[in-house]
């Protein structure tokens, strides 16, 4: 019978991890709430695998997982995440994970896969990880990504090729798969010539050279912007962003890379909201609507908004809903909630730099509501995660310090605060707005302030 650890700060799912896997997995289960709790008896006591969710209040599961490396300790890991996303797969893979699994609202099929991926990684720690299995977890995180991605083998082939890629370059995985040669390049530059990944270990002037303007450079990843030619002919401009990735024992097995149109968003303020003041609705791809006072006053803005609300909170259709939300804003550009929802409906669609823009105007309108504030500083902190931009992280770290000042027992605002500084390595600062939130949380002082859009619709 397997021994497995499982360690989460939420009792809920410990408690049914445990149930599941003792029962249909034929497990001996521990359980622990804290990462500092496990370091503790694992010197100890030793497992067949170990189970540690990401986002903990004092160790993360990747700090936690760098301690078990550091000490020479191989029991394989898997990394239980609901947040950091594409970014943290990547960072667990770097760091010696052997498996990384996402949380989502349905828990049976991922205890299913987690049952699953006990067995794989256990036996893989008997057998070896060979290149295959490596690819394998290569190829993995990019389907992991819910932006354009692909990876290519340490002989420049591709080995994956995601959804969002065969969107974005009109190329299927099964026609992609297997090339090499630059050939991955041809369907943004119309030749093959060597793309960002290529690029990872050169120097900084190499890649201007090949007319890339670099945007940050950190521990091997690099994101970086260059222009090409759309297929209607005009200019396009394509971030990127690559890393190059690694085994537990430091060696080199591939490379990802991520790619974006940011055609029509490239000219939008990010690094601060009061950069966009006196923005009008033109500035957001919204009409202005003068003259409209009589629609107005017929309340045609109103029934626009009600109809974006509803089709988005109801059936989550988020392009029908923004165009509801234009409509709205025509006649009436000064409605605070319908650049908010509509922000909102943005973001859903990872149309997040319009999405700031956009929830922006709406702090212009009412800055002190709580509940424009937290969408505004949550983009904000989205967007700098995504980037690896601190200055945009401690712009987050603002807006949710301004919200705070107004309502300082709003937990989900220092749990996120924590996230942000989490991100730009304030270990110490993090813990202390972690444990501001868990505090909140447990004596019931939890007091949020925004809308009841259940009753509204």
């Amino acid at each position: 019978m397997l021994s497995v650890l499982v360690i989460d700060d939420d009792a809920e799912v410990l408690s049914v991890t445990r149930l599941f896997l003792e029962r249909f997995g034929n497990m001996k289960v521990r359980t622990a709430g804290s990462t500092k709790e496990s370091l503790a008896f694992l010197n100890d006591q030793a497992f067949d695998a170990i189970i540690v969710d990401y986002d903990m209040p004092e160790i993360n599961g990747i700090e936690f997982l760098k301690i078990l490396r550091s000490k020479g300790d191989l029991t394989p890991v898997i990394i239980f995440t609901g947040v950091g996303g594409e970014y943290t797969a990547i960072e667990a893979l770097n760091n010696g994970a052997n498996f990384y699994l996402k949380k989502g609202e349905d828990i049976q099929p991922q205890l299913r896969e987690m049952a699953d991926m006990i067995r794989r990684a256990v036996e893989g720690k008997t057998l070896g990880r060979g290149i295959g299995t490596t690819q394998k977890l290569l190829s993995d995180a990019v389907h992991f990504f819910r932006e354009p991605a692909f990876a290519i083998d340490r002989d420049g082939k591709v080995i994956a090729w995601n959804d969002g890629m065969a969107a974005l370059s009109g190329v299927g995985a099964g026609d992609m798969i297997g090339k090499k040669d630059y050939e991955y390049a041809v369907p943004f530059f119309g030749r093959k010539v060597p793309m960002l990944m290529d690029m990872v270990f050169e120097d900084p002037a190499i890649i201007r050279q090949n007319n890339y303007s670099i945007i940050a450079q950190e521990q091997g990843t690099i994101t970086a912007w260059t222009k090409s030619t759309g297929t209607d002919g005009g200019e396009q401009i394509l971030w990127m962003k690559a890393t190059p990735l690694f085994d537990g024992r430091g060696i080199f097995i591939g490379i990802i890379g991520a790619i974006r149109d940011i055609t029509h968003t490239v000219g939008t303020v990010l690094l601060d909201p009061q950069a966009s003041e006196g923005a009008g609705p033109e500035k957001t791809g919204v009409p202005t609507g003068q003259g409209k006072m009589f629609d107005r006053l017929l309340g045609r803005s109103k029934a626009n908004y009600m109809e974006g609300l509803r089709l988005y909170y109801r059936e989550g259709r988020y392009e029908d809903a923004i165009a509801a939300f234009d409509r709205a804003l025509e006649i009436d550009p000064s409605h605070a909630f319908a650049w908010h929802d509509r922000a909102v409906c943005l973001r859903a669609l990872e149309r997040n730099e319009e999405a700031l823009a956009s929830v922006t105007k709406a702090l212009e309108l009412a800055p002190a509501d709580e509940e424009i504030l937290f969408t505004c500083a949550e983009t904000l902190q989205k967007i700098g995660i995504l980037m690896n931009d601190d200055k945009i992280l401690s712009a987050a770290v603002d807006a949710f310090n301004r919200l705070l000042e107004k309502n300082p027992e709003n937990a989900d605002a220092w749990n996120n605060m924590g996230i942000c500084v989490q991100e730009m390595n304030r270990d110490d600062l993090a813990r202390q707005y972690f444990d501001r939130a868990r505090d909140l949380k447990k004596f019931k002082k939890d007091r949020v302030r925004k809308r009841n859009l259940e009753t509204i619709v």
